[in-house]
């Protein structure tokens, strides 16, 4: 039951992704999440996800920005990285994962996503088919709905890290 949580990889952070790998594999879209996954919440983007962004279309993906928050704050993140978005998108539900594709152009073999939280992030791009990479959060310090739900995460990915261990895989580069 747990298992439609489990993320198709964990890492620590989206800035140590080997993403020339996964474009090498036919990945051609990537889909993320903005707010503790490439900036702090809220935050502006910085120069890291700038260089990030820019390293992402040069090296050819399509990039979507897929937020939950209002459009004022996605379209601030997105002035300074000028790449798609879609905001209020309703995660988990697939709708928004599924309009990111049609956007992008990719379908659910060629898409990739990138978010810090499971039971929207993660559980949304399973439901859509998607690859899912999970990372860690940027900053510890978060709203108490989401501080509450990390509780729950925790016991999800105990879970994971073991069914990692019995099958012989890293649970976190």
């Amino acid at each position: 039951m747990l298992q439609r949580f489990y993320p198709d990889r964990y890492l620590r952070s989206a800035y140590e992704i080997d993403y020339e790998s996964y474009y090498a594999k036919g990945y051609r879209g990537i889909i993320f999440d903005i707010d503790n996954t490439l900036v702090e919440h809220g935050a502006p983007a910085d120069e890291r996800s700038m260089a990030l962004i820019n390293r992402l279309k040069n090296i050819g993906f399509g990039i979507m920005l897929l937020s939950n928050n209002k459009e004022p704050r996605v379209k601030m993140f997105n002035d300074a990285v000028h790449v798609s978005y879609i905001f209020k998108a309703g995660k988990p539900a697939r709708r928004g994962y599924e309009e990111a594709m049609q956007k992008l152009g990719t379908d659910v073999n060629t898409t990739l996503f990138v978010g810090d939280q499971l039971f929207t992030d993660v559980w949304g791009a399973r439901n859509a088919g998607i690859f899912s990479i999970l990372t860690q959060p940027i900053d510890k310090k978060e709203e108490i709905q989401i501080v509450l739900k990390r509780y729950l995460e925790r016991i999800v990915l105990f879970f994971y890290k073991r069914q990692c261990k019995k099958q012989g895989k890293k649970y976190l580069e």
